[in-house]
Formats: C-alpha cells, sequence, structure tokens
C-alpha cells in the first residue's frame, strides 16, 4: 500500500469518527494529494530559510 493510499485511509477513518460520510474515495485521495504538496512545499521554504540565515552575517 502506498503512503498516498495509506494516508487516504486514515483520513477516511478519522472522518468517518467524526460523522462525515459524503466523501468519495477520490476525494480523500485528492485532498492527500493537496497535503502531500502543501507538506513538500512547506519543507522546501524551511530548507531554503535554514539556509538563508546561516549564512547571513551577524
Amino acid at each position: 500500500m502506498s503512503v498516498k493510499a495509506m494516508m487516504a485511509a486514515i483520513l477516511d477513518n478519522q472522518l468517518t469518527l467524526r460523522g462525515v460520510h459524503s466523501l468519495t474515495p477520490s476525494d480523500y485521495e485528492d485532498i492527500v494529494q493537496l497535503l502531500i504538496e502543501q507538506l513538500r512545499e512547506l519543507e522546501l521554504s524551511l530548507a531554503a530559510r535554514e539556509i538563508t540565515e546561516k549564512h547571513e552575517p551577524l
């Protein structure tokens, strides 16, 4: 099972526990894909900030 599929299953389970039943499996996969993309962007942004801070003169 791929990470995306595992995350979609977790999202499905958690939303079901909270009473959300109107999403399709493809909705879960779309949401997970968006989350993964946002996490990658955040990771790159934080890495760039770290590099910039290391090279700034004191």
